[in-house]
């Protein structure tokens, strides 16, 4: 099977690794069958052929594409550049594309559509997402519920549908939480990957990066070992099984 490209953003060392083993373990993949690279620590090679991948995978980060430069760490600068320096081949040749969370930023964003912090914005813990009308029909939602929850937390958002793609999935905080362009470029504004644990980790690790109130920790917390969030694993999961090419 050609590996799956995994593209991360986080640049705290153990956030990054919790992300990596909940896409292998959600995905059902092994760490034979991905080709890992960590952009707080090293750049896309510029001879890397993305047509070598079965599919290509971006997780999240504390980063905001709508934020100046200006407020911008060096390290955050340099991980958006190289993430938005991939999206014009994998937009020409419709390639294989998950983004989660940030990612649905940098596609939106690469597309000409608005992302910011006006609307939209969700504190850490669950939404409820809606099957659209046009979702019905997308593989990556097959036998998946009309409505479930996902973890979510994010300070900014997607204000409308970028030209081009199709709206997929909705919740009544964030009416875009999935969405399609082309035939294979997909990305969520939740987090696919996430469990209870994984979202629990990572309370503890952004408590101080704005997304919530620090006393306010405790209770996420909570919240998180309490909801009942499976389905958006199968979207995962439906990505890799559609698109690892085995020929």
């Amino acid at each position: 099977m050609k590996p799956f490209l995994i593209l991360q953003l986080r640049p705290e060392p153990e956030a990054s690794d919790s992300e990596f083993a909940a896409f292998l373990k959600k995905g059902e993949l092994s760490e034979d069958q991905v080709h890992r690279i960590r952009l707080d620590q090293e750049d896309i090679p510029q001879n890397l052929d993305l047509d070598c991948f079965s599919g290509i995978i971006v997780g999240g980060g504390p980063g905001c594409v709508s934020d100046p430069l200006e407020k911008k760490s060096e390290t955050e600068a340099r991980i958006e550049q190289a993430v938005l320096g991939a999206m014009p081949k994998i937009i020409e040749h419709d390639i294989p594309f998950l983004g989660c969370c940030y990612g649905i930023g940098v596609l939106a964003h690469h597309l000409g559509a608005t992302v910011s912090k006006e609307k939209y914005g969700e504190e850490v813990g669950t939404a409820e997402c809606s099957v659209t009308n046009e979702g019905r029909n997308d593989p990556l939602l097959s036998d998946v519920p009309e409505n479930f929850g996902a973890f979510v937390g994010h300070k900014e958002a997607v204000q409308e549908l970028p030209k081009g793609c199709t709206h997929l999935l909705s919740s009544p905080t964030c009416p875009f939480q999935m969405i399609r362009y082309k035939e294979n470029i997909y990305a969520t504004q939740f987090h696919p990957e996430a469990d209870g644990a994984e979202f629990e980790a990572r309370i503890h690790i952004y408590k101080h990066r704005g997304y919530f109130p620090p006393e306010d920790a405790d209770r996420l917390i909570k919240l998180c070992r309490s909801a009942d969030v499976h389905a958006p694993e199968a979207i995962l999961r439906n990505f890799v099984n559609r698109y690892a090419d085995v020929t």
